[in-house]
């Protein structure tokens, strides 16, 4: 594996554990997309550093079982928006 992606790999799993983001803020930050970063933080993470990987993927289960409910407070957040629009 080459350098630049050993250091994209652990940058971004450092960047998962301490500020608890999801996978699409992390791709964001670092100018790659959702499936680099979840590549990188599922399979070559993996192979790079088991111990990170185990608290890495702790997190991202985590947020896989509380996705619908972010889901909802974004649809819910966009309604109210949409709704104070049309009020005024």
């Amino acid at each position: 594996m080459k350098d630049e992606i050993e250091k994209r790999v652990y940058d971004e799993a450092y960047n998962i554990l301490l500020t608890d983001k999801t996978i699409r803020e992390i791709a964001y930050d670092s100018f790659v997309s959702k499936s680099t970063v979840h590549k990188d933080l599922t399979t070559r993470l993996q192979i790079l550093d088991l111990d990170i990987y185990e608290k890495v993927n702790k997190i991202l289960k985590r947020h896989m079982q509380i996705r619908h409910i972010r889901g909802g407070e974004s649809t819910k957040k966009k309604f109210e928006k949409i709704k104070k629009l049309y009020t005024k």
